[in-house]
């Protein structure tokens, strides 16, 4: 009954996070392609329109901080977020950072170089901890799904 009455305010979400992705994109001029999803509480420092780019069905998640401005040196260094990715919550990037395609960043990590294309970064500072992975839209791993399904069987 919780998980139906929690889906009946999936539209209101949906509706919630257009909102913010335009406005993100009016105001600071972050480009976010049409399928990525970003949380309502993740921040993003651009300095000039461009700045930060959000790939196709790539998920940023909860508390995130999207940083282009260098504090020290007062330029602003572009931020691109590849196709398929997973930003953990907490995580931070750093201004001038490339995170490739299909990659998750652990929650928490501060990601201040780039990131090769199908890894996971993990750290303060992040460091690759794994390469050459497969994943799904948002950034969820191959096989994920069927797993879910077996531990629900086990419970049920």
């Amino acid at each position: 009954m919780a998980l139906m009455s929690l889906n009946q305010l999936r539209p209101l979400r949906l509706f919630l996070t257009g909102l913010r992705r335009r406005w993100l994109q009016w105001r600071t001029g972050v480009i976010i392609h049409p399928s990525a999803s970003i949380s309502l509480s993740s921040r993003f420092v651009t300095g000039r329109p461009g700045a930060v780019e959000i790939g196709a069905d790539s998920l940023i998640a909860f508390k995130t901080l999207l940083d282009a401005r260098d504090l020290a040196s007062g330029e602003v260094r572009p931020i691109r977020v590849g196709q398929r990715c997973f930003i953990g919550g907490g995580a931070m990037l750093l201004p001038g950072v490339s995170v490739g395609d299909e990659c998750i960043v652990a929650a928490g990590a501060v990601v201040c170089e780039d990131v090769p294309p199908r890894s996971i970064v993990a750290g303060n500072p992040a460091r690759v901890i794994r390469s050459g992975i497969e994943v799904g839209r948002f950034g969820r791993l191959k096989g994920a799904d069927e797993a879910t399904r077996r531990l629900w069987r086990q419970q049920g």
